[in-house]
């Protein structure tokens, strides 16, 4: 059977970064939690992997990104893990499979796999591994609504149930508002793009 994985990052940031694109001296999107969904070829939900990281070029997080996620110190302190681990785990869980991810969250990746990388760290499983891609042109253009939605908010922009428990701007949750606007506008009709499915 034909399966598939969605996934979602979280990620340094401070107040107007997104606007600023990350521009301020000291300013990376070092990954500090990961969600990934695997769906079957109905997009039912098969498998989930979650984690925390620990940023290493900016320890601290920020009031803002706590504020954001809901992600405080102490948890990315005693849970977290190193992030050629975690990239590891994450390049493990997608390999040999389409990967989807709702605007640029492979791009952040990569970067993440670099700086880890450029550390010196091992990373297991390869970013060659899988084929990524961002499905938000093709969403909003299947569903104008959603255009200026970030991917947590997906599902109520479509009049969905909610997905799980949680809330925005938590990778899982994210991934599973994700997984219900895809498998919600494959059943209303809507064809995925060519190459995400494998």
């Amino acid at each position: 059977m034909s399966t598939l994985v969605v996934f979602d990052l979280e990620f340094t940031s401070w107040p107007d970064a997104l606007e600023r694109d990350w521009a301020e001296e000291g300013q990376l999107r070092e990954i500090v939690q990961i969600g990934a969904l695997r769906l079957s070829g109905d997009f039912s939900v098969v498998e989930e992997y979650e984690a925390l990281v620990r940023p290493v070029i900016n320890p601290r997080l920020s009031a803002y990104f706590t504020e954001l996620t809901g992600i405080d110190q102490s948890s990315v302190d005693r849970k977290g893990l190193s992030p050629a681990e975690a990239l590891g785990e994450l390049l493990g869980f997608c390999q040999g499979q389409s990967v989807l991810s709702y605007g640029n969250d492979m791009v952040v990746l990569g970067e993440n796999v670099g700086w880890a990388r450029a550390r010196g760290e091992e990373i297991k499983h390869s970013f060659l591994e899988a084929n990524f891609l961002n499905i938000r042109p093709w969403l909003n253009t299947i569903a104008p609504a959603t255009a200026m939605s970030n991917v947590g908010r997906l599902w109520r922009d479509l009049d969905l149930p909610k997905p799980t428990a949680g809330e925005e701007h938590s990778a899982l949750f994210d991934c599973y508002s994700f997984a219900a606007a895809i498998k919600h506008l494959c059943a209303t009709g809507a064809t995925l793009p060519e190459g995400c499915l494998r």
